[in-house]
């Protein structure tokens, strides 16, 4: 199960005030039968899909010379996903995935094209999911990406110049625009803004080798996002927050391996605020947000940050503070 961060801490002690309560007829509120589950048709779905991902593994896993090395811990993973996908509805319970594989896959690659599938059937479900799920299922399907690319698969990430931005209602924000997530929209801005200095950094301090030219390419990248939600934030009529004049970075940097280092903690420290995003934005807008998650893992573990089975789900690490 993935670690919560803070505001899910605050959820449950919400949720444990709550069924602590007695009801407005005076019985114990714990001896009602519970109300249904809206999430439940998303979680079937989504538990079925990753059971299909686990035969698959298994599959390969009984072949000869199958890289047990490579699959195991992928597959143990994947174990995590439908724990944490399958709590609140019976076990055993399941529905048959849409476009499933009729014979498992023989191979790493067709493994890796059945880990996109997966995850692109986890970001289909977003819009139908509550919050909280809807921000487990991005960071599965960020999860479901890095396995593909771990299996030898190219990465698959868009120019985020031409990833397609919330287009805002002429009216006022409402309860379904983007207006309602302003502060996690500014949130992300000023993570964007700290990524392109911190960039700047990096690039300052790599060889003029592929490394260089990858920070090149990422800070162009964040430049783009950070455009983006600037413009956005205009659009709905919001001054987008500015850059600081100088940001504190997390350590000194003064060689290739403390830049890489910093290039792996930006990357890291942008999949929480991009998971969190995912929660905070209305349902047609999650998607973007999903993206950037997706993004942000590859990134980061291209850097070599280490991995997790829930991509911007654990507590953030120290961020990157104006000075």
């Amino acid at each position: 199960m993935q670690p919560p961060s803070r505001r899910t801490f605050l959820a449950l002690g919400l949720i444990t005030l709550t069924t602590a309560c007695t009801g407005t007829d005076g019985t114990d509120a714990a001896t009602k039968a519970p109300a249904p589950d809206p999430d439940a048709p998303v979680r079937l779905r989504a538990v079925a899909a990753t059971d299909t991902l686990l035969s698959a593994y298994d599959a390969l896993l009984g072949t000869p010379g199958a890289r047990t090395a490579l699959l195991q811990p992928l597959r143990a993973e994947t174990a995590q996903h439908r724990a944490a996908l399958a709590q609140g509805i019976p076990a055993g319970s399941g529905t048959p995935t849409p476009g499933a594989p009729t014979t498992a896959p023989s191979t790493s690659a067709a493994l890796a094209t059945l880990e996109r599938q997966t995850a692109q059937s986890h970001l289909a479900d977003l819009d139908a999911a509550r919050p909280p799920l809807a921000r487990l299922l991005a960071s599965i399907a960020a999860a479901n990406a890095l396995h593909a690319t771990t299996l030898g698969a190219p990465p698959d990430q868009p120019d985020p110049a031409t990833t397609p931005i919330p287009s805002p209602s002429a009216t006022a924000p409402s309860a379904t625009s983007p207006g309602t997530a302003l502060p996690a929209l500014q949130q992300a801005l000023s993570a964007e803004h700290a990524a392109v200095y911190g960039y700047g950094v990096v690039g300052a301090h790599l060889p003029d080798d592929p490394q260089r030219a990858d920070a090149r390419t990422y800070y162009a990248a964040h430049q783009a996002q950070r455009d983006a939600w600037q413009r956005l934030l205009t659009t709905l009529g919001t001054t987008p927050t500015p850059a600081a004049g100088g940001y504190q970075l997390p350590f000194p940097v003064t060689d290739a391996p403390t830049a890489t280092k910093l290039a792996a903690h930006l990357e890291t420290r942008l999949t929480t605020v991009y998971a969190d995003l995912v929660a905070d934005l209305p349902t047609p807008q999650r998607r973007t947000a999903a993206t950037a998650l997706r993004d942000c893992t590859l990134r980061a573990q291209h850097w070599g940050a280490p991995t997790t089975p829930f991509p911007g789900l654990p507590d953030p690490a120290p961020t990157v503070t104006p000075s």
